[in-house]
């Protein structure tokens, strides 16, 4: 696969200033996320989560934002799964939205909670039902023999809970309170502009890092 060393892309589609770019990074990020779903772009909402496990190994997966506010980014998931055993054992994760139709990667730091247990409750009562039912059914990060499993398991619970699953207690929500956020565009001749936003006694500073 040689021919993968001769791929090249020339970004053109936009710049990112200072005098631009609006003081506060959640506001930044709140206008470019519009940006990519008024464009109708393919899951503009996905993310790629970073974790770091007790052994010292990372590890990433996608995962769909479900909530953004001045406290943070929020994602829901299986909390006995890797990421959550990893969460659990470091409390710190990384976050990075790359929407390659506009050119723009953004990059959020910081430390990770669990919100609360009415939040969870909340968004779960909103799934469909066949998503609620494989809440239940699915040990995630688990070994299993087969597919057979899955299905097995959820028609198990479908039958228990017909149209009323509960939450299961180990599912929910986690949130990001970020301390660094970065937004990159793309530009010409690989000279792109990479805006970093760091929290420094409770004021984000902004700078220009190279690219």
């Amino acid at each position: 696969m040689s021919h993968l060393a001769d791929l090249r892309k020339s970004y053109e589609r936009a710049e990112l200033d200072e005098s631009a770019s609006l003081a506060d990074p959640l506001a930044q990020f709140e206008l470019w996320l519009q940006q990519a779903i008024s464009g109708e772009l393919p899951e503009p909402n996905a993310m790629t989560l970073a974790t770091v496990g007790a052994d010292g190994r990372p590890s990433t997966r996608v995962v769909l934002i479900k909530g953004c506010d001045s406290r943070g980014i929020v994602w829901f998931t299986n909390y006995d799964s890797r990421k959550g055993r990893e969460l659990a054992a470091h409390p710190q994760a990384a976050l990075q939205f790359h929407w390659v139709e506009l050119e723009r990667v953004v990059r959020i730091e910081g430390q990770v909670e669990k919100v609360d247990a009415a939040e969870s409750d909340a968004y779960f009562a909103s799934r469909p039902l066949d998503s609620r039912i494989g809440a239940w059914a699915s040990p995630q990060s688990e070994v299993i023999s087969s597919r057979s499993v899955l299905v097995a398991n959820a028609a198990r619970y479908g039958a228990q809970y017909l149209l009323n699953p509960p939450r299961p207690p180990h599912w929910g929500g986690y949130r990001l309170v970020p301390d660094r956020w970065e937004f990159w565009q793309g530009r010409r001749s690989r000279l792109h502009d990479r805006l970093r936003y760091r929290l420094e006694a409770q004021q984000w500073i902004r700078e220009r890092l190279a690219p």
